[in-house]
């Protein structure tokens, strides 16, 4: 998989406009859950996505290096929504998850809970946390990635992560405490 991507990215650097577009597609999903964590609004994730993909375009025969694409995208779309954050003057806050029509079955019910509960913690973490946690766990790049992302040591990000783990775990624990608490009644 990694080696159809660098293929990808060799024959977008060569000016293959379908290999760029079919490299963005595949990495859409992520970018956009990425934008929308940072940016919360559908239209400013909108206009991140746009500029990242125009500047990817544009630059994309300067990657030295076709194997970091993903993570010179990331770079990118996180440079753009900290630019219309900075030109909005808003805060960087998770963005609120859209809710699923589910039908009701007890297993899926309760499994279906423990995933609102944990993405409601993330929802509140503070933004550097939050957006180390939704890199690792939700675009799966490795600590030396999210370090070359972020401009900051790999150290860092563990210890960033360390620190979000063990806020989840309380927050979870909370959450499922009041939930317990509330069904005994």
């Amino acid at each position: 998989m990694q080696q159809d991507m660098e293929l990808e990215v060799k024959r977008a650097q060569r000016g293959d406009r379908e290999a760029f577009i079919r490299l963005f597609r595949k990495l859409e999903p992520e970018l956009y859950s990425l934008a929308k964590s940072i940016l919360r609004r559908d239209e400013d994730c909108a206009d991140a996505f746009q500029e990242t993909t125009l500047k990817a375009y544009k630059s994309i025969s300067a990657l030295r290096k076709p194997k970091y694409f993903k993570t010179w995208v990331i770079r990118i779309l996180i440079n753009e929504c900290n630019q219309l954050l900075r030109v909005r003057k808003r805060v960087v806050t998770m963005a609120e998850l859209p809710e699923e029509a589910v039908a009701y079955r007890p297993s899926s019910y309760f499994e279906d809970s423990r995933k609102d509960d944990l993405r409601e913690a993330v929802e509140n973490l503070d933004e550097s946390l939050r957006i180390v946690v939704h890199l690792f766990y939700y675009q799966d790049l490795s600590t030396k990635q999210i370090a070359s992302v972020l401009d900051i040591s790999e150290g860092a990000v563990r210890a960033r992560l360390h620190r979000a783990r063990g806020i989840l775990v309380d927050i979870v624990k909370t959450i499922r405490k009041e939930g317990l608490a509330y069904e005994g009644v």
